[in-house]
């Protein structure tokens, strides 16, 4: 099966040196488009590989499906996920399924044997409200501030392993702030400064590889990010599991015992390309449903010596990205 998803994040129009919604083709031959990475010059790939294909008389030994959801931006509930748990999927005996990667800065092509699980977490710290000019132990603001900065040490150990060379970004334990609500808002001014407030929350993003220790993260979570002994709660928004069904890690063997990975190895050396290490997906894709089913799944997005620009201002592809005879 190849799967591809067709709808795209929002873009900031004044941002771009071209409209991000007209696929503008400039003379050096670069498509600026929103979704060009993202994926949709990789469904364009599938459909002119059949089309190739289909012009050299080539009979698969298998069906070839090729598949296309609308709503993987948005978590994929609606599209992959119900479409993974359908008689209709079931029916159709898929063995492999290729799904979306990386651009690659170098020569190398880049697979993907997995990906990290979002655990979307909101802290919340509450304490007696007080005059904005006294000083006292335990307001809701310090305690919270003191969770954030326990988090953001934790944040910087992960990312001097990355900065040391010593894991690729999809091996780490990844997290960002994505939101800091307080303060008591004013009509006048905003919000009401001379007021220190009863609760605060934040908001972060976490991504889990299947290969971090998940229960020692959860203890770390409830024993120093977000301690009941400093007047802290927690919620998940979201909490995917590194584990699928029979609690295994969610992962795609990239060594002989699987042979669609030996096929995919064989098929980029015959077209002249270089594949890297199999890696880990830094965020998440569709392709966790059908993992979770026991399906081997591949992230590839053949875009060698092109800038990674998936989400970003000025989205970019080479007209021939991916082009090989």
């Amino acid at each position: 099966m190849l799967y591809s998803h067709t709808d795209v994040v929002p873009a900031e129009h004044d941002k771009w040196v071209h409209h991000p919604f007209e696929a503008h083709l400039d003379s050096d031959g670069r498509i600026y488009a929103r979704g060009s990475q993202d994926m949709k010059c990789v469904g364009l790939q599938y459909l002119e590989a059949v089309r190739r294909l289909k012009g050299w008389g080539f009979q698969p030994k298998r069906n070839v499906y090729v598949l296309f959801a609308p709503d993987e931006e948005i978590g994929g509930h609606d599209g992959a996920e119900k479409f993974s748990l359908s008689e209709v999927f079931r029916g159709l005996n898929v063995g492999i399924v290729l799904d979306e990667g990386l651009a690659s800065p170098d020569e190398h092509y880049r697979a993907f044997y997995a990906e990290r699980s979002p655990w979307w977490l909101v802290i919340k710290a509450v304490g007696a409200p007080g005059h904005g000019s006294k000083l006292y132990d335990n307001s809701a603001m310090e305690n919270l501030l003191k969770s954030i900065e326990i988090i953001r040490r934790y944040r910087a150990s992960q990312f001097d392993l990355i900065k040391a060379g010593l894991k690729a970004d999809g091996d780490v334990v990844s997290i960002n702030m994505a939101f800091l609500k307080a303060g008591t808002p004013s009509p006048t001014t905003g919000y009401v400064m001379n007021l220190q407030p009863s609760e605060a929350e934040a908001g972060f993003d976490i991504r889990v590889p299947p290969t971090a220790d998940t229960e020692s993260l959860e203890r770390r979570i409830a024993e120093e990010w977000a301690p009941s002994w400093r007047n802290m709660s927690f919620r998940f928004q979201q909490k995917v599991s590194v584990y699928d069904a029979s609690g295994k890690p969610v992962i795609t063997k990239t060594d002989s015992s699987n042979p669609w990975w030996a096929l995919l190895e064989n098929a980029v050396q015959e077209a002249g390309g270089k594949l890297g290490k199999p890696e880990i997906f830094p965020a998440s894709t569709d392709a966790r449903y059908f993992r979770n089913l026991g399906l081997p799944a591949i992230g590839f997005s053949p875009m060698a010596n092109t800038p990674i620009l998936l989400h970003d201002h000025n989205e970019v592809v080479p007209e021939h990205c991916g082009y090989t005879e």
